[in-house]
């Protein structure tokens, strides 16, 4: 991957719709050869995919929280799958400490976050912290000042 490479990535995070003519203009190459970086890049599993960015509030899931849950290892096989099946459920990470699953998730209630604690704990303990603000949103990584 060069600096070009990496042009394209940045300007595909932060907006993923940007017409091929526009990056070519943005980048100082033509439209088909810009085409053929991000097919190469898609194909090199670089970029994974295109998402659409939405504002879950005006949705009404008025409620994000992180929840820590204690999870024993031999449970996982039966953890994954329905973590997976959970549509609000946006983010699952193995991590390191007491917890070893951090979930993000989004609810338009307290009443419904409450519920669905109920039914992960029958996996562990739980310890959950409701989001107040997102002082910085999710972002990507700025290869660009890495290459």
């Amino acid at each position: 991957m060069d600096k070009i490479d990496a042009m394209l990535i940045t300007l595909l995070q932060e907006n993923a719709r940007m017409p091929l003519k526009v990056l070519a203009s943005k980048v100082f190459l033509s439209a088909p050869a810009v085409s053929s970086r991000i097919e190469k890049l898609e194909k090199q599993g670089i970029i994974l995919g295109y998402n659409t960015v939405i504002d879950r509030q005006k949705l009404g899931y008025h409620i994000t929280a992180f929840i820590n849950l204690e999870l024993a290892a031999d449970r996982k096989s039966e953890f994954y799958p329905f973590i997976s099946s959970c549509p609000n459920v946006l983010e699952c990470n193995c991590v390191t400490g007491i917890y070893s699953m951090l979930i993000k998730v989004s609810f338009p209630s307290t009443q419904e976050l409450d519920a669905f604690i109920g039914r992960i704990q029958r996996f562990g303990n739980t310890s959950t912290q409701i989001v107040f603000s997102t002082p910085v949103p999710h972002r990507e990584i700025n290869i660009e000042a890495e290459v």
